[in-house]
């Protein structure tokens, strides 16, 4: 037995277990490859301080297969990193830094490249330029599935047409996805939440597809964050430890650790009581010292952690772009003061748009699919549940939403206060959609494929408030809206029953017709000075 057992890559592991990174089935995963190469191109001309633009490209092959094409104008990568950002699991530099963005663990775009050599044998083809280069960088890349590493079938260079960019290339087995799973709905939603961004998209039909930036101005970058002793473990503690570069304790605590100065660190070595002092060696700190230490953190009093490391949408953002795609008789947008959760900063908005009940719907053919690519219903009927879009860190949420914190704060809130159809534990019903997004610089999703959220209680609540702020600003809403309508009805009454009290008022008082006209015309010119009042 023990001559059978082996090492098992990480790359292996998930070769079997593609399911848990969001490739289980055809339509997913068709989606799924899209998702990670959008998501790259955004922070990637993000964080370089360029303004997105992102195109889209599939091609139906034979034999169930798709070319996925995705590319940016963004700053191009370097060659030698090429091999391992496209051909290794769980490379990166987001996973090691505390830092808002929409990548976290650095195996999304080498993952699909792994799921379309597993189903068509075909390596990833990455085309870059970095700006001053003269020609671009060509390189076929596959993922060396045994040692979780690159594997390099070709390089050359080769005149490109943009100065800056890059363009990856998938072939894979798929089925393109429709309805509200679709590539154009994703990329809608997409443009809600980053309304300085232009995606184009052209489709297996050849259908073309842009949504066009609304804002030229870039959202602010956020800054790295230094972990917080709150959301600190014991094991994270002595592994901080053991890896400092500062040989000092005192040091280690004001500089590895955020909100600790000189004087919360001497507070927190007092605390600890175990022998240590500013000048202990950090490489030297016993497992029961570090014990001490940890239950100190806890004991001495922080301030919260610093908030300029989260970037918000922004209330006036969420209602342009939600405006834009869901046109409404009431809108309104709110954003909670950052909150915290195991250290880790975090901010909740949510965005209501409420429709009329006879919006038109989605537009769709015989076999039940969109007629036109990605279009949004502006609200469900009277007695259909509402279109709830989730999203983290600007990044639409499609599918395990009944797993998903959002899902389950929507539920909780007893939305029959505000005036709202509820079925018991279960989304409200009614003409409206409700967007509700969090921002943090570490999103708990629940599985690797990041489609829910977990339910952590500081989270909740955050969620849970926000939703009842929005629902009494949707009750009272609603309340002007049925005075509005019990006045035009009763001013409707009364025009129907005018011409009659003008007849029965010329027969009781003997008027000939002109006089009853007149009294017509003013009673009607009456209610027409107050049809516009409410």
């Amino acid at each position: 037995m023990a001559s059978q057992q082996r090492e098992i890559s990480v790359s292996e592991f998930f070769a079997k277990s593609h399911h848990l990174l969001g490739f289980d089935t055809p339509q997913r995963a068709l989606l799924t490859a899209v998702k990670e190469a959008v998501d790259n191109s955004l922070d990637a001309c993000e964080e370089a301080r360029i303004l997105p633009e992102v195109w889209v490209e599939l091609a139906q092959l034979t034999g169930g297969r798709f070319k996925v094409a995705v590319q940016d104008n963004g700053p191009g990568i370097i060659e030698s990193q090429i091999g391992r950002i496209f051909g290794k699991l769980l490379y990166g530099s987001k996973f090691h830094r505390l830092a808002q963005s929409r990548g976290q663990q650095g195996m999304g775009i080498s993952a699909a490249g792994m799921y379309a050599q597993l189903t068509t044998g075909v390596p990833m083809r990455v085309l870059t330029r970095v700006q001053g280069q003269a020609k671009a960088r060509e390189l076929l890349v596959s993922v060396d599935i045994q040692h979780n590493r690159p594997n390099i079938h070709s390089r050359r260079q080769l005149a490109w047409e943009p100065l800056h960019g890059t363009r990856v290339e998938l072939v894979m087995e798929g089925e393109y996805p429709r309805g509200r799973h679709s590539i154009a709905l994703y990329l809608r939603l997409v443009a809600i939440v980053n309304p300085h961004v232009t995606l184009h998209l052209r489709e297996p039909d050849g259908t073309e597809s842009c949504w066009s930036r609304q804002q030229r101005r870039r959202p602010r970058v956020p800054p790295r964050m230094k972990p917080h002793p709150s959301g600190v473990e014991l094991g994270t503690l002595i592994r901080m430890l053991k890896a400092s570069k500062h040989r000092r304790l005192g040091a280690f605590l004001r500089e590895e650790f955020s909100q600790v100065g000189d004087k919360h660190g001497r507070e927190i070595i007092a605390r600890a009581d175990s022998g240590l002092s500013s000048h202990s060696s950090t490489h030297r700190v016993s497992h029961d010292k570090a014990v001490a230490l940890h239950r100190a953190f806890s004991q001495t009093k922080l301030a919260a952690p610093r908030t300029n490391c989260i970037v918000p949408i922004g209330e006036q953002a969420l209602l342009r772009g939600l405006a834009r795609e869901l046109p409404a008789r009431f809108m309104t947008a709110l954003t909670r003061p950052v909150a915290v959760y195991r250290g880790h900063p975090f901010v909740v908005e949510v965005a209501l748009a409420y429709g009329p009940k006879d919006a038109p719907h989605v537009e769709v053919d015989e076999h039940g699919h969109l007629r036109r690519a990605g279009q949004l219903r502006p609200g469900a009927g009277a007695h259909e549940p509402i279109r709830l879009l989730r999203f983290a860190n600007r990044v639409p949420l499609l599918y395990q939403q009944s797993h998903c914190a959002i899902t389950h704060a929507v539920s909780h809130v007893h939305w029959q206060r505000y005036g709202v159809q509820q079925p018991e534990h279960g989304l409200p019903l009614g003409p409206w959609t409700l967007l509700v997004h969090l921002a943090s610089v570490w999103v708990p999703f629940t599985s690797e494929a990041k489609e829910s959220i977990a339910d952590y209680p500081q989270i909740a609540r955050e969620l849970e408030l926000a939703l009842q702020q929005c629902g009494r600003r949707l009750a009272s809403h609603l309340r002007k809206e049925g005075k509005l309508e019990g006045e035009l009805a009763r001013r409707s009454e009364i025009e129907r029953y005018l011409p009659h009290v003008g007849q029965a008022l010329q027969d009781l008082l003997s008027l000939d017709d002109s006089a009853r006209e007149r009294f017509v015309t003013a009673a009607n010119d009456l209610v027409e000075q107050q049809r516009g009042q409410p």
